[in-house]
């Protein structure tokens, strides 16, 4: 990581992989993480729609042990590994998930990269939900104090994407038009430029899971997960488990477009 200021600004710095984040250096840092196709992106989604907690398990096994726990209330589990959903589970994508939830309390969710990534750095000073779907409300919840924000891409099962590097440049494009004393590191204005370059869309259907979820008629959930600031939900990891900022969802719900 470059160096930070220290003049009363931000220093937004962007990892590429969750495998590059060392947990040690953030402790005294926010990190918002993105995995926009598509764990972050759905628990966004359920938290639009209605479903008060989520709990980020590390695979499924982590997951069948979090159901047990008497305090979980009405859970629905639902997850994916290695792209393939887990069976007795919902469905992970964001409009497939949001069918299954009903009137649950509760998700508990696990992937292989969105929610490892958001175990991986539960240890930092405080952890926001990010997306393409909640690019201004996540940059509005991280206020204008100063410091430095990680952005942590989840990556694909240890290697770049171009979808989670794109939801990076738009979270540092959303804190920008915010304030102007913020400093990015190299890694945060390529990714900046890689989002002033593409529209979301294609940069998504580009992406080798976009192309994935073509070849398995999936791309209305690619399409909604390149929606910028569709929903006005932020959300923190805490103590386990994400909920609202603030402990509303946004207006409107998740909607169901195209």
């Amino acid at each position: 990581m470059e160096r930070e200021q220290h003049d009363g600004g931000q220093t937004i710095h962007v990892v590429m992989r969750k495998e590059d984040l060392d947990p040690d250096r953030v402790a005294d840092k926010t990190v918002v993480v993105v995995d926009v196709l598509f764990a972050t992106t759905s628990i966004i989604a359920v938290l639009a729609h209605g479903i008060s907690v989520v709990y980020p398990a590390r695979d499924a096994d982590e997951a069948r042990e979090l159901a047990k726990r008497p305090d979980v209330g009405s859970v629905v589990l639902a997850g994916e590994t290695m792209f393939r959903n887990i069976e007795g589970f919902a469905p992970p994508t964001p409009l497939a998930l949001c069918r299954y939830i009903g009137s649950r309390d509760a998700l508990i969710y696990a992937t292989t990269n969105g929610t490892v990534a958001l175990r991986a750095c539960a240890g930092a000073k405080r952890v926001l939900v990010g997306s393409l779907l909640n690019a201004g409300a996540t940059a509005r919840a991280l206020g204008s104090a100063p410091g430095t924000v990680v952005i942590l891409c989840a990556g694909t099962a240890g290697t770049f994407n171009l979808e989670d590097f794109y939801g990076a440049g738009c979270l540092v494009q959303r804190i920008l038009q915010r304030r102007t004393n913020v400093h990015l590191t190299d890694a945060a204005r390529a990714s900046l430029d890689l989002f002033e370059a593409l529209d979301a869309q294609a940069a998504l259907q580009r992406s080798y899971v976009g192309r994935l979820m073509h070849e398995w008629d999936l791309d209305p959930e690619v399409a909604y997960a390149s929606r910028i600031d569709e929903l006005e939900v932020s959300a923190e990891l805490r103590d386990g488990c994400i909920r609202v900022c603030g402990g509303s969802p946004g207006a409107g719900g998740i909607g169901y477009r195209g």
